[in-house]
């Protein structure tokens, strides 16, 4: 695991402090992990914000179809799609001043990172926010 990536300044930034989470790739498939994801930030006192192209209304939160149209400021941006898909939500969370970008386990864009990072946004990648709070102990 990269620690630059997992920088801990960021990950307490968004688990501690951020609490409105735009969950990219979130449907109403209870198998699916942006499901159980969802439903443990929901858990820990997070309000989630569905974002998928069918906008559907998840865990009793409206969903929008993009970033771009979510009508209130959103503090995170959690990630849960293939890496080479992954940067545009990036770019998107700049552009509607996200305070944090999450990339979910397994998702790395290396590129988007930097970009990110250098648009002064902090971002990690490349983990979970349960497995996070599982290292911390709470």
């Amino acid at each position: 695991m990269n620690t630059e990536w997992n920088d801990p300044r960021a990950v307490s930034l968004m688990l501690g402090d951020l609490e409105t989470w735009a969950v990219v790739g979130l449907s109403g498939d209870r198998s699916r992990t942006a499901y159980r994801i969802a439903e443990a930030l929901q858990r820990r006192g997070k309000r989630i914000v569905p974002i998928h192209p069918d906008a559907p209304t998840v865990l009793g939160e409206q969903g929008y179809a993009s970033l771009l149209d979510v009508p209130f400021p959103v503090d995170v941006v959690d990630v849960f799609r293939r890496s080479e898909a992954a940067g545009q939500f990036a770019d998107e969370a700049v552009t509607i001043g996200a305070k944090g970008v999450w990339f979910q386990l397994g998702v790395i864009d290396e590129e988007a990172f930097a970009r990110t990072r250098a648009a002064g946004v902090p971002m990690v990648m490349d983990t979970c926010p349960m497995i996070e709070w599982g290292n911390r102990g709470s």
